[in-house]
């Protein structure tokens, strides 16, 4: 297997470095063979070129390093964000382009309650927290559709186009039937969350879609909500919840809250997946500047994100010793966060480099 690393800004080296000793000791253990190759993408590196901090002027990553990775079976990303570099040119400039042009058409995020871990939903613990949200990933708000005229005066018209197509929902929600399908839960029950009432010509064309899927999958439970409903039933009812199915934008939004119900953005792991092409895998968290060399910042989410690398790819290619090796560092992240105090950064009883030990020793 070849992965392509990207440590990224400011703490994301530091936990990808966690992630590949989890890695090291995982292949070990299951018996696979692995390479990985470093790529300098980062906003330090933006900054060196001469890239303006204020708005975009040059490629954050170039032609011939995207045209390098597809080649690779996964990419391993640490972190995005740059404290002297204004927010969207790195997000922009790597992530949404990679999505785009690699076509990583799903985002998955795991919600998944670990042991030890604290959750602000009181009287909740790891079995009722336990769901996976498919978020399309490569259409919607985020297309870039859209404009403004009359810019800077009191008639300024800005437009923000929604951009829907059916083969982009459809293959979105098949995934999330094909996933709800072989995932390890009695539940066996799908949710299309979106806002039909109100955006009835892009909700319609997901809802049509979903519903015409669905009777290929007899055996899965249909559920829908409202993406505002969905929000309060992850609070009060978190244990309904099996498999989301959702677009680019309520996606984005219902996953953050999703992260603070299973104990915060230092556990929540995630990829942005094409399941015939190169997947990227990376920690929920961002570059958190303020902790950079300090030992301190949690790679929980950033090995969790190895975990997800071993499984999704297994899955995708067939090799089911990757199936394997992912769930078996799922299971040591799971050991290890009962013995932490706390998932914050320099609360956790431990460094960095220690939480990393604990797991790769829990393998």
């Amino acid at each position: 297997m070849k992965i392509a690393v990207i440590g990224g800004d400011g703490t994301g080296p530091e936990v990808v470095a966690e992630g590949l000793k989890v890695l090291k000791a995982v292949a070990a253990k299951a018996g696979f063979d692995y390479t990985t190759t470093d790529f300098n993408v980062s906003g330090e590196r933006y900054l060196a070129a001469g890239g303006n901090p204020a708005a975009p002027s040059i490629p954050v990553i170039s032609d011939q390093e995207i045209a390098q990775l597809r080649s690779y079976d996964a990419i391993y990303l640490g972190a995005v964000g740059h404290p002297k570099i204004a927010p969207g040119i790195l997000e922009k400039g790597l992530l949404l382009r990679l999505r785009f042009e690699l076509d990583q058409y799903i985002n998955l995020r795991p919600v998944r309650l670990y042991p030890g871990v604290e959750t602000p939903l009181a009287g909740r613990g790891p079995k009722d927290i336990d769901f996976v949200v498919v978020r399309e990933n490569t259409e919607g708000i985020y297309t870039g559709m859209g404009g403004v005229q009359y810019k800077g005066t009191p008639q300024e018209v800005s437009t923000q186009v929604n951009c829907t197509t059916r083969f982009g929902a459809e293959r979105a929600i098949r995934y999330a039937f094909d996933l709800t399908r072989r995932r390890n839960s009695k539940k066996k029950r799908l949710t299309l969350v979106h806002k039909t009432n109100v955006l009835t010509f892009a909700g319609d064309t997901w809802f049509r879609a979903f519903g015409e899927v669905g009777k290929e999958y007899p055996e899965i439970e249909k559920d829908y909500n409202h993406v505002d409903a969905c929000c309060m039933w992850f609070i009060k009812n978190p244990e309904h919840y099996d498999v989301i199915v959702t677009d680019n934008l309520f996606g984005d939004i219902i996953t953050d809250l999703a992260a603070m119900i299973q104990g915060g953005l230092g556990v929540a792991a995630g990829g942005n997946i094409n399941p015939k092409g190169v997947s990227m895998y990376e920690p929920m968290g961002g570059s958190a500047p303020k902790y950079t060399g300090q030992n301190v910042i949690n790679p929980i989410a950033a090995i969790a994100a190895v975990g997800m690398l071993l499984r999704e790819t297994g899955q995708d290619k067939g090799q089911p010793k990757l199936v394997d090796a992912g769930n078996k560092v799922e299971a040591a992240v799971m050991a290890t966060t009962a013995k932490m105090k706390s998932q914050a950064a320099g609360r956790m009883g431990y460094s960095t480099t220690q939480v990393g030990d604990l797991v790769a020793s829990a393998l």
